[in-house]
């Protein structure tokens, strides 16, 4: 199915020359002067190859049809992360280059898309938000407003964030999975 290129976003599945590639990260680019364009950053599934394109942001790209489908995860062996679909009980194996950066997000229970493709895990996309404990902060030091300024803070996962200051140790929040900024504080 062909889809104009600035509708591209992370996670999408891309088909060019006959290979299937994964979508990491896409920007559109504006100029003043000139066409706007699309930059799209791309990991090839055969062999995990990194490739960056650029296409005008009408251009049409070939966007392969893939299975996507809800599972809940299970847990993480020497093969990989393991998720079953919650209607057939169906499990899957994900192994740890699909998964990458997001494992630090997965805990039991944890809602992830799969995207398939002939029965192969390509892509996993996970929540936009996700709510995280923070291990340990900065104290908080006096004059400090809360609106100008964040503090880093580690997570029990190990996560490193910045933080308004008023958030201490055992606080949980809210923080966006994409870029990993400070959401809200979570509400129990």
């Amino acid at each position: 199915m062909k889809v104009i290129a600035s509708s591209l976003r992370k996670g999408n599945i891309v088909e060019l020359e006959g290979k299937l590639y994964v979508v990491l990260k896409s920007e559109n680019f504006h100029p003043g002067k000139g066409t706007p364009t699309t930059s799209v950053d791309m990991r090839r599934i055969a062999d995990g190859v990194k490739v960056a394109e650029r296409w005008r942001t009408t251009e049409m790209v070939e966007k392969a049809t893939v299975d996507e489908r809800e599972y809940d995860f299970l847990y993480e062996d020497g093969e990989g992360f393991h998720f079953m679909e919650p209607l057939s009980y169906d499990q899957i194996t994900v192994s740890e280059d699909v998964v990458g950066d997001s494992k630090v997000f997965l805990g039991e229970g944890v809602k992830a898309y799969v995207q398939t493709f002939e029965g192969v895990a390509i892509a996993i996309t996970l929540p936009l938000k996700a709510v995280v404990e923070i291990a340990e902060t900065e104290p908080v030091t006096k004059g400090q407003t809360a609106s100008s300024s964040f503090k880093p803070a580690i997570c029990t996962n190990g996560l490193r964030v910045l933080v308004p200051p008023h958030i201490g140790p055992g606080t949980k929040i809210v923080i966006n999975t994409e870029d990993l900024t400070y959401q809200e504080r979570a509400k129990d």
